[in-house]
């Protein structure tokens, strides 16, 4: 009787255990929705809106391959070195000259407009970072090696926003968490530029031209539309000519380079253009040119256009300047 009563209770302790396990299983059942929602803190990832749409990535990225030097000098700027980098004829070599020293060793995989998906591939990237013209032919195949995300607006009206390159650098750094970092960056390139702007407000004559020797033409840039224009003519407050266009850069006929009135010259040249830059510097018009009188010409090579975009960049060319003037 005795063994027949403990049967009884072992079996009722047992129902009591797996009615209980049941019970637990159907609460994790009835949760298990509301771990989808998990914030991306806590489920590894986060959402990127861009202009293709959103890019689900890593919350810590570990490779991030860029296809566009401008997001190279962002990168650097916040401490963070890309996986892979694109490559330009213009370079002169495999990385941009002002950035060489911290990119060494980083492969290259190809142009921004003919990315080599191969170089990519072996990189194993966690995200793949370009500009909207390398998207127009290569953003369906990047997407399918890893989330490609499109930032920027760079083939847009620039407007009056002088702050413009700063918006890509700060969409960056929140991808890293070093939002407060760049805001850093950027107001320590503020502040420099501020105290150049205080040095060229007190010259006498402070008339720039931003001039392009291309391979059959002269170009002159304008007083706004690219933030290397907006770093001279508003930032550092030079004055421009009275050839320089509002808005956008145009061509300078052989005959127009007398109304150059200048007093001081950049002159950037593209690496096939010297037989034209020697056919200007042996014009008596060009050597007419107040800044060419004064000796006040600067020369610097077909990347100083693209420095602009950056923290790094446009810290050099605020230091070239600084040269300049004095």
């Amino acid at each position: 009787m005795f063994r027949q009563r403990a049967s009884w209770i072992v079996l009722i302790t047992l129902l009591v255990f797996v009615l209980a396990a049941c019970g637990k299983t159907s609460e994790v059942a009835e949760t298990a929705p509301q771990d989808q929602n998990t914030p991306a803190e806590q489920s590894g990832t986060q959402s990127i809106e861009h202009l293709k749409g959103t890019a689900v990535i890593p919350q810590k990225i570990d490779r991030m391959v860029v296809l566009s030097a401008a997001y190279i000098d962002h990168m650097l700027t916040i401490g963070e070195k890309p996986a892979g980098v694109n490559v330009e004829v213009r370079y002169g070599g495999d990385y941009p000259p002002y950035l060489a020293d911290q990119l060494a060793g980083v492969p290259t995989v190809g142009s921004a407009d003919s990315p080599n998906l191969e170089a990519i591939l072996q990189i194993d990237p966690d995200v793949i970072l370009i500009e909207s013209r390398t998207a127009e032919n290569a953003y369906e195949q990047l997407e399918k090696i890893a989330p490609t995300i499109v930032i920027g607006t760079e083939w847009l009206d620039y407007a009056d926003d002088t702050t413009y390159w700063t918006q890509d650098l700060l969409t960056i750094a929140g991808m890293y968490d070093k939002v407060d970092l760049a805001k850093t960056k950027i107001a320590e390139v503020e502040q420099q530029a501020n105290q150049l702007k205080a040095k060229i407000e007190q010259l006498d004559e402070k008339k720039l031209a931003y001039l392009r020797v291309r391979e059959k033409t002269l170009q002159i840039y304008a007083a706004k539309g690219h933030p290397t224009n907006t770093l001279l003519y508003h930032d550092l407050g030079f004055e421009p000519t009275g050839v320089t266009p509002a808005e956008q850069r145009e061509d300078l006929s052989m005959e127009k380079i007398a109304d150059i009135d200048a007093d001081f010259v950049v002159l950037e040249v593209d690496p096939n253009a010297e037989d034209y830059l020697n056919g200007i510097n042996e014009s008596s018009l060009w050597k007419s040119v107040p800044a060419v009188v004064a000796d006040q010409v600067y020369t610097t090579d077909s990347f100083w256009l693209f420095k602009g975009w950056g923290a790094i960049g446009r810290s050099e060319i605020i230091n070239e300047i600084e040269d300049m003037i004095q």
